[in-house]
């Protein structure tokens, strides 16, 4: 046998296009982090100006007119009533004009991540310094110490990302992509279900208590926690009901290549250019990032919209999943049928994860 027959009895075709297709994953990974992430610049930042309502409004014109756009700025009147916004996460900063003196006060919250807040400093230093100004920091929601860049709430919906679609993968390893019935399919969810509740716990205690590196409600978390696992679980396992194997891919897609750069961790949405930052708030990880830091350091405000988020893939991929191994289980008795054959009523115990039949042959006489 020469050369090139072992090269085609040893790579199959079906070998090969999975081959080119992880070769193409590669690819899309490299484009996204890459594409997404090196060269960071803000955009349309939310920034309210408090100022007498004479001074506010030209402040705030001059700071729309900035080249590129970095800032999207309102004007208030009342420094508290910026501080409530900024807390529920209504706007990122806000510079108090203070007209008596030469010193105005920039509020920051470094808690939704320190390159937005660096950007944010950076940028009202230098029209502070136009003004002939001079600028004061005031964090109302300061990151924690241990939490090097405000990044650990990211690291930490990564790692739930991750075993949710890892978990579904080792089901689909084990016993078959596709799950022969709903039954089986139930199964699995519950399967899914289960390691989601201990994934989202072991999570936030290793986050929080363990490690003391992300402050906030430890109930909260774990729920968010959950809901993050179960919501990439449940997707991947419909993405195999769908494509089988390749589903998972499809999965890694979704979440790892085009979710996670988009998700705000290491730059906020506002650094990010216009493709990952419309994107993000409506996968996982950037939904899941987004409530983290809202509980870590906002009080747990703002969360109804990317909870919603996670809680629609949860409920879609249970939804799919479902659908797609009835479909499934009919498709195959159907053909059985006419092929001749009839279906076994009761599956051993042991059976693989596939509907077992016995086949009756019909013999033609003469």
């Amino acid at each position: 046998m020469s050369f090139v027959d072992e090269v085609k009895n040893a790579v199959t075709p079906r070998a090969a296009l999975l081959v080119i297709g992880v070769l193409a994953l590669q690819l899309l990974f490299i484009t996204s982090y890459v594409g997404a992430l090196h060269h960071p610049k803000p955009h349309d930042i939310k920034v309210a100006v408090v100022a007498p309502e004479q001074l506010a409004a030209p402040v705030a014109d001059r700071l729309d007119t900035l080249p590129g756009s970095p800032l999207d700025p309102r004007t208030l009147t009342d420094e508290r009533v910026a501080r409530d916004q900024m807390l529920n996460r209504e706007v990122d900063a806000a510079l108090v004009v203070d007209p008596r003196s030469t010193t105005d006060t920039l509020m920051i919250a470094s808690g939704q991540g320190t390159s937005e807040t660096q950007a944010i400093v950076r940028i009202f230093t230098e029209v502070e310094r136009q003004q002939q100004r001079t600028l004061r920091l005031d964090d109302v929601a300061p990151v924690s110490a241990q939490d090097a860049g405000g990044l650990t709430s990211f690291y930490l919906v990564v790692g739930w990302c991750v075993g949710g679609y890892l978990c579904a993968a080792v089901l689909a390893i084990s016993a078959g992509a596709r799950p022969a019935d709903r039954k089986r399919a139930s199964i699995r969810l519950l399967v899914m279900a289960a390691y989601a509740v201990v994934a989202g716990l072991f999570g936030t205690l290793i986050a929080g208590p363990v490690l003391d590196a992300l402050p906030g409600s430890i109930g909260a978390l774990w729920g968010l926690g959950a809901l993050t696992v179960f919501a990439v679980g449940a997707a991947t396992l419909a993405l195999q009901s769908v494509f089988g194997i390749v589903g998972v891919g499809v999965a890694i897609l979704l979440v790892v290549i085009a979710g996670n750069p988009s998700a705000g961790g290491a730059y906020p949405p506002p650094l990010l250019p216009e493709f990952w930052r419309t994107i993000g708030p409506a996968l996982p990880p950037g939904a899941a990032t987004w409530t983290a830091r809202s509980i870590a350091y906002f009080r747990g405000n703002s969360v109804a919209g990317p909870t919603l988020v996670l809680a629609l893939w949860a409920a879609v991929g249970t939804i799919v999943t479902l659908v797609f191994s009835s479909f499934r289980r009919r498709d195959e008795i159907d053909a059985l049928v006419r092929r001749g054959g009839t279906p076994l009523p009761v599956a051993p115990p042991n059976a693989p994860d596939r509907t077992s039949y016995i086949r009756t042959e019909r013999l033609s006489e003469g």
